[in-house]
């Protein structure tokens, strides 16, 4: 129906530097779970890819079978020889792409990558990120995402990554959830016996989510200490 913003399936990912739950670096096959989620668009966490290649570059990263995709790059921490930190693979145009610091002084290294990708004409916003594991780290991330929000009131929004929240009635992200709706939250890890839900995804409108879940297949299972999160949206 004209107007209606297109369907799509987006996905959040913490590939957990490609190695997997038997020990082996391999990135094809984290490459093959991205192609297994058949996504839009993927939030990577935990993404490592050499130094020498360009910030800006939009040719996808490391994943050279994805080449369906564009990829924007939000590196946390830097080597000599690698960069560590988030991703967005995307099928769609990338029209805009900045990062936002959530770092805390003498801990880890902390972001998050927002961009706007062009859906069939449309607008998506999505803000991608790696939250801390102290929960006082969270809630000053949490509050600098919700800045954020507030210039992103009039489209199409998608908020997802790997908030690392998973303290009853200690939660930093029940902000989120206040602002944007509770969602479905699948367990996602760790994927031998997964019991909490680290990785989430947020939309805006509330009654474009349609359907929530854990990617759970055998080669998931492998390719990281993590299971992807899959959501498919239409906005109304």
């Amino acid at each position: 129906m004209t107007g209606l913003r297109p369907r799509l399936r987006v996905a959040t990912y913490n590939v957990h530097a490609c190695i997997g739950t038997d020990g082996r670096h391999d990135p094809d096959r984290v490459a093959s779970v991205i192609g297994e989620l058949d996504a839009d668009i993927v939030a990577l966490q935990e993404f490592t890819y050499p130094a020498s290649v360009a910030l800006e570059t939009r040719q996808p990263v490391v994943f050279t079978a994805l080449d369906r995709y564009q990829c924007a790059l939000g590196p946390t921490r830097q080597t000599v020889t690698q960069c560590f930190g988030n991703a967005l693979f995307t099928r769609h145009p990338i029209r805009d792409v900045h990062r936002l610091d959530l770092s805390i002084e003498r801990r880890e290294p902390r972001a998050a990558l927002v961009a706007t990708v062009e859906v069939r004409g449309t607008p998506v916003h999505v803000l991608a990120a790696h939250l801390g594991l102290r929960v006082w780290e969270r809630r000053f991330q949490v509050r600098k995402i919700v800045e954020y929000l507030d210039s992103a009131r009039d489209s199409l929004l998608v908020v997802l990554g790997d908030f690392n929240d998973w303290l009853p009635g200690r939660s930093a992200v029940h902000v989120l959830d206040g602002l944007l709706g509770r969602p479905p939250r699948p367990a996602s890890f760790p994927v031998a016996w997964p019991i909490v839900a680290l990785d989430r995804i947020w939309v805006r409108p509330r009654g474009a989510l349609q359907r929530i879940s854990a990617h759970t297949t055998p080669t998931a299972r492998l390719a990281s200490d993590h299971f992807p999160v899959v959501a498919d949206i239409e906005a109304r």
